[in-house]
């Protein structure tokens, strides 16, 4: 199996519901599963919740994880957990997986975009980075892919600014940089290192890096097939840089941290998403793309089984990291599988738990990466790559023994 080049992680920022997505229960009572129903796949005997209808349809390029499991039920946690393997503490703050990943892989990078873009904005509940600094600092776009023209901070400017209008600024920059300082003088290091920035992201804003962000070069069609909306746009950026040729892209989705009114949320949520990440796959595979990149989704954690019916939630969910879902797909990844079984009400696994590190470390070897190798890192810290694996393991039933 070849290493994959590329990976694209969604993550579903505040945690979604395993029952309204990829854990159906519709046998149970309606204080877990709201009343509502699941739908049949392409892939026999896999079902889907009622509101992942477009993925449903190509259920066979991915692969779900019924019985993800830890231990922590606050955000900023079970984030640390799902994003580096490891329990917070130690003195150590953890590089996550996009950071890591991005570092071992830009190595064979030949692109002008930083090997790890972050779209569109940070999750913010620690440092991404970790100890690994500025080195491994990630490119985070702000802006808004469903806007007219998506700004991206320092590559590409705001809406009414013209690409005259650009070279005039970076003109006048160039005039009143024209003072140095002495080459011997305590500036001199500092105002030559500003020089090559600023050289260097003019020749990134006016190069063909910038136009990776440019959707008006992608059809009517192709964009209304992923959703004329924050989600399906985003999508389709990750998808044109990993045609670039970025090694990671985090396509950060918030607003699952549904504690009240859960089903209107969870319901808008699902819908939107549903159509973006089917067309993304299908679009992915349609261009060659699929088996060279790992696609995977997740939040920190799922949602309470048993529904809060009353006052002030009014059929919310809580946080709950016992028993949650993950999506798997390409890089290596086998499609049409249903890992883990969990019980009546999604509560508990009953078989084939996965934990954080097991997820992980599945996706660090279709990379390449060794999961129980050191941590890649210039700051000459000796640390394994991961905690080891638990009992249960790696998920190999998913790829090449072996790798």
């Amino acid at each position: 199996m070849k290493p994959a080049k590329s990976v694209v992680e969604i993550w579903q920022w505040g945690g979604p519901s395993q029952l309204e997505s990829f854990d159906p229960k519709p046998k149970a009572d309606r204080d877990f599963n709201g009343g509502l129903k699941s739908i049949p796949t392409n892939v026999p005997g896999m079902e889907l919740h009622e509101w992942w209808p477009q993925l449903a349809k190509c259920a066979d390029l991915f692969s779900v994880i019924r019985t993800m499991t830890h231990t922590e039920f606050g955000h900023e946690t079970a984030c640390y957990l799902m994003q580096t393997g490891r329990m917070p503490g130690g003195g150590e703050v953890c590089p996550a997986i996009g950071a890591v990943i991005s570092q071992v892989k830009r190595k064979e990078y030949k692109g002008d975009l930083p090997p790890y873009v972050i779209l569109t904005r940070e999750k913010g509940r620690f440092s991404e980075v970790g100890f690994l600094g500025t080195d491994a600092a990630p490119l985070v776009t702000g802006g808004r892919p469903n806007a007219p023209r998506f700004s991206v901070d320092g590559i590409v400017p705001p809406e009414g600014v013209t690409p005259e209008a650009s070279q005039a600024r970076f003109e006048l920059l160039s005039a009143l940089d024209g003072w140095k300082p002495a080459a011997n003088s305590a500036n001199a290091v500092q105002a030559a290192a500003f020089d090559t920035a600023g050289k260097e992201a003019r020749r990134i804003a006016e190069g063909d890096a910038a136009k990776v962000f440019d959707l008006s070069l992608e059809t009517k069609e192709l964009r209304d097939s992923y959703g004329r909306n924050e989600i399906g746009q985003t999508l389709l950026v990750a998808r044109r840089l990993v045609e670039y040729g970025v090694p990671y892209i985090t396509v950060n989705v918030p607003g699952w941290d549904s504690h009240k009114r859960h089903f209107e949320t969870m319901k808008r949520k699902s819908l939107d998403t549903d159509m973006a990440i089917a067309t993304f796959l299908q679009d992915m595979k349609s261009k060659g793309l699929l088996d060279s990149t790992v696609v995977w989704m997740s939040g920190e954690f799922g949602r309470t089984p048993r529904v809060g019916w009353e006052a002030p939630w009014n059929g919310g969910r809580g946080h709950y990291a016992r028993c949650f879902s993950a999506l798997l797909a390409g890089g290596g990844f086998k499609g049409g599988q249903v890992v883990g079984e969990s019980d009546a009400t999604a509560s508990n696994p009953v078989s084939r738990p996965v934990s954080p590190q097991d997820f992980l470390g599945s996706i660090y070897a279709c990379c390449g990466i060794d999961p129980e190798g050191p941590l890649p890192n210039s700051k000459g810290k000796k640390m394994p790559l991961l905690p080891p694996q638990s009992s249960a393991g790696r998920l190999r039933e998913l790829y090449t023994e072996g790798a």
